[in-house]
């Protein structure tokens, strides 16, 4: 029994490691090592990417939001991208009357990368502002992000992702599991570099972007470690919120989740060079925050596997079980009496259980179709 032993607690420490560990070795770094970034006034231009696919009224309701932007006019254009749409996005976009917007069509549906690629070889501007369509920009977002690449040593920055109402249990899980993820992500900024920003809002020094291969689904997380690499600095700006609103349940957020993080294989498939300590600057972090998220139920799967055969025999793996069994039943309970989200052990343990199952159902999404979904 002394290997079964060995091994929980080995998944016991990598757990603690990734889930409390080094969120608490980043949080201390932060306080205790801060790098202040060199904010200042500067107004370059500004070219706004928008890659969509059917996105219907969301493509116009994303320029309306733009044109409301507290930002120059004339220092912006606007590149929407149109991936094999089916419906009227297109000529949503070009019926808004905005001279700043440009509408490139494409009829084959190619994926997000591409459309990148595309709207970036098109764009004029020094700064580039990386948007999807959903969600809402507050007015002074961009001039909040583009004040951080007055410093020489940014070379991108994202904004915050800000979620609108959780109204029901799980949507407030989801919340906490975000509000947990911000504060690494912070605290990663303030102490260096971020290993990722959010797609939903962030911007580059145009020199900063290289082409994206082909199918890259997690381009907000290639971009910046691209730019670790080269000797940039990626932080986050807490100034500029994007909002949108929370899945309410769980089949509305898996497709999403295992998508996103089945995009870390790819990065990983695509980019082998992260895994190199001498190549990647943020290796240490890139590990602890990504890559060891994605073994983290199989760790729990095993945790619990040793825990139920050593109970009777080490204290340790007895609690061990009973708390899994606890956290487990709150999941349970949670879905039989949606009220019992508001408190915090269940919204805990919601998170915690659905966006583990989701990183293992990731691995096997992967491993049956490692070209993923184009979007």
């Amino acid at each position: 029994m002394t290997y079964l032993h060995g091994l929980f607690w080995l998944c016991a420490l990598a757990l603690g490691h990734t889930f409390v560990g080094y969120p608490a070795w980043v949080v201390a770094k932060a306080r205790w090592g801060p790098r202040p970034v060199r904010r200042g006034e500067w107004t370059p231009t500004v070219s706004i990417v928008v890659a969509v696919h059917n996105a219907g009224a969301q493509a116009e309701a994303r320029l309306a939001n733009l044109a409301a932007l507290d930002y120059p006019p004339g220092l912006i254009d606007i590149v929407v991208v149109c991936d094999g749409c089916e419906d009227d996005s297109a000529e949503r976009c070009r019926r808004f009357g905005d001279e700043r917007v440009r509408v490139l069509e494409f009829v084959r549906r190619r994926g997000k990368a591409a459309c990148l690629n595309d709207a970036i070889a098109a764009a004029r501007g020094e700064v580039l502002l990386m948007l999807d369509v959903r969600q809402r920009l507050e007015p002074q977002a961009l001039r909040e992000l583009v004040a951080n690449l007055a410093d020489p040593e940014v070379g991108v920055v994202g904004g915050e992702l800000c979620f609108e109402d959780p109204e029901t249990g799980f949507a407030r899980s989801v919340d906490a599991y975000w509000r947990y993820e911000t504060l690494i992500r912070r605290s990663e900024s303030t102490s260096g570099s971020m290993i990722g920003v959010s797609g939903a809002l962030y911007a580059m020094r145009r020199e900063v972007f290289q082409p994206l291969p082909e199918g890259t689904v997690l381009d907000d997380v290639l971009v910046p470690m691209r730019a670790a690499r080269a000797g940039w600095r990626v932080v986050f700006e807490p100034g500029a919120r994007a909002w949108d609103r929370p899945s309410t349940e769980p089949v509305q957020e898996q497709r999403r989740k295992i998508r996103t993080l089945a995009g870390n294989f790819q990065l990983v498939q695509l980019s082998p060079w992260l895994l190199r300590p001498g190549r990647n600057p943020l290796w240490f972090r890139f590990v602890s925050h990504k890559l060891l998220r994605l073994a983290a139920p199989w760790m729990v799967l095993l945790l619990g596997l040793t825990a139920a055969v050593l109970a009777t025999r080490h204290v340790w793996c007895a609690l061990t079980l009973v708390a899994l069994l606890a956290g487990v039943a709150m999941v349970l309970a949670s879905r039989l009496l949606p009220v019992l989200g508001r408190w915090l052990p269940v919204r805990l343990s919601v998170a915690f259980f659905y966006m583990n199952a989701y990183a293992a159902l990731a691995l096997l999404t992967f491993a049956r179709n490692r070209r993923l979904h184009l979007w």
